[in-house]
């Protein structure tokens, strides 16, 4: 493996871990509704769970509603014990085949606590992006060790290396404080 396969996969690497960091944020609740927020609920569907949107139509009725129309008739009432059951906090409401999901307005205390998890998920996200930078580092040093490469192309590369990790530590902090916002709001 040379130094510019190394940069490379530990840039896609990297990259893999700041999309993997905005799918979890996805999945924070905000005062606002998103059909993204039910992803992670699983349905009894003929013995086997399977994903919400596998097995109902989810999308929004107004900026506080998420609507879940099932595909199939008896499907309503095992949707809606799933979204109960969630971690979430909703109380979906059946209106025939529709269920309607209403987002219960956050209080303060509920919002400090979605505050914090998201700066936990940050702190995650970023620790992985270091952990790619120290392995792509000790990769670097193994090459030199081999005599595979010199210690001017180990200094410019571990210096591209930081960069590249600055840079997404800077987009996670972006993302965190516009979740953060997104919460804070009313």
């Amino acid at each position: 493996m040379t130094i510019a396969d190394i940069k490379q996969t530990t840039q896609g690497k990297m990259d893999q871990s700041i999309a993997a960091f905005k799918h979890n944020l996805t999945k924070i609740r905000t005062g606002r509704a998103s059909p993204a927020l039910l992803d992670t609920i699983h349905v009894e569907y003929y013995g086997n769970h399977v994903p919400l949107s596998q097995v109902a139509n989810v999308s929004l009725l107004d900026a506080r509603t998420i609507s879940v129309q099932p595909w199939e008739k008896g499907m309503g009432a095992k949707i809606e014990k799933a979204i109960r059951e969630s971690d979430l906090g909703l109380n979906p409401a059946s209106m025939g085949d529709l269920i309607r999901v209403p987002m219960p307005p956050m209080s303060e205390e509920r919002r400090k606590e979605m505050t914090k998890i998201v700066r936990a998920e940050g702190e995650t996200a970023k620790i992985a992006i270091r952990n790619l930078r120290r392995d792509a580092n000790d990769a670097i040093k193994r090459l030199v060790k081999d005599k595979e490469a010199t210690e001017d192309d180990q200094k410019r590369s571990e210096t591209e290396i930081q960069k590249a990790t600055d840079q997404h530590i800077a987009e996670i902090d972006a993302l965190v404080a516009s979740k953060e916002k997104d919460i804070m709001e009313v």
